[in-house]
């Protein structure tokens, strides 16, 4: 069963990754690279990492929160 550390790790990084999904201060950024605007580019990068961190956590966390917290 992990830990409440496991636990809270977890969460804070989840709470990071959707505090991060919408660009909020690339809204008025009008720079284009490589063809696509910079906050697209910023999509495709958190995607990327989304999809890193959740292969991560299905190999060592998940049923994290499963089962209640142990003391």
């Amino acid at each position: 069963m992990p830990d409440r550390t496991d636990s809270l790790v977890w969460g804070v990084v989840f709470a990071l990754l959707l505090s991060l999904a919408v660009p909020w201060f690339l809204w008025d950024v009008s720079t284009v690279a490589a063809g696509l605007p910079v906050w697209l580019w910023w999509h495709v990068g958190w995607m990327v990492l989304a999809s890193a961190v959740f292969a991560v956590f299905t190999r060592y966390g998940w049923g994290v929160w499963m089962g209640g917290m142990s003391s």
